[in-house]
């Protein structure tokens, strides 16, 4: 009997933007445990299986249930948000499932920095304005000291996660100009998806008065508001046929 668990990106929210192979194992899943309100309720719709939530259970909780349920010879898929390699703590989970003889199999995801950038009809990388992107977040409960200050002086696309909550906290920090656009995404895809703009300046204040704490995207640099780009080499000059 293969004893195999899925972890599945269940992309940024809207149900759609989930992978044909994600889909695809929901719908043979006997047991979806997935991460609680950061999935999409209308991305289990794919499955007819049992469903547990992960929020508030400790890491050998999880552990125990999906070992159960594997050593029963059900199908379990393990569904994250986004795309699990980032920020979805996945390496301590196979490290554990691997004591119970477990095979983890990863099926990448959509994630929120992909869809903000969707939302705000840019690009994240752009010939002349910024080739890097730098992906971070805050200090909290699991991170002593972060490194978005020093980050910040390269003058880079930098998209925080994690951090809407502590966003005064982090406009304090960094090191680039005032007026450096700055955008907020909250809920990138899903139905209830806002967005708001500004620059270093005073997107703390709009963000308060959106009423907006958690589940949002923090996009800064010139992407957010692309003036003096260059164009690309592959639209600038005629090409040889394919």
């Amino acid at each position: 009997m293969e004893r195999k668990v899925y972890f599945v990106g269940a992309g940024p929210g809207n149900p759609k933007l989930i992978t044909v192979l994600g889909r695809e194992l929901l719908e043979k899943a006997d047991l979806v445990m997935y991460a609680g309100s950061l999935v999409n309720p209308e991305v289990l719709n794919y499955t007819k299986g049992e469903t547990v939530d992960s929020y508030g259970l400790t890491l050998d909780e999880t552990t125990k249930i999906i070992a159960d349920a594997v050593d029963a010879g059900k199908f379990v898929v393990r569904l994250h948000s986004g795309d699990p390699s980032l920020y979805g703590s996945v390496i301590e989970q196979m490290e554990e499932l691997k004591k119970y003889d477990i095979e983890v199999e990863r099926v990448a995801g959509v994630s929120s920095v992909f869809a903000s950038a969707a939302a705000l009809g840019t690009q994240l990388t752009l010939n002349g304005v910024s080739d890097t992107l730098i992906i971070t977040r805050p200090a909290g409960k699991t991170l002593e000291k972060d490194l978005i200050s020093e980050l910040s002086v390269y003058n880079t696309t930098m998209a925080i996660f994690l951090g809407t909550q502590k966003i005064r906290e982090i406009m304090e920090k960094v090191r680039c100009p005032k007026d450096t656009p700055v955008a907020v995404v909250f809920h990138a895809s899903w139905e209830d998806e806002e967005v708001i703009t500004g620059t270093v300046e005073d997107i703390a204040d709009k963000v308060k008065d959106a009423g907006i704490t958690r589940s949002a995207m923090i996009i800064i640099g010139g992407v957010v508001d692309p003036k003096n780009y260059r164009r690309s080499y592959l639209y600038g000059v005629a090409q040889e046929p394919l």
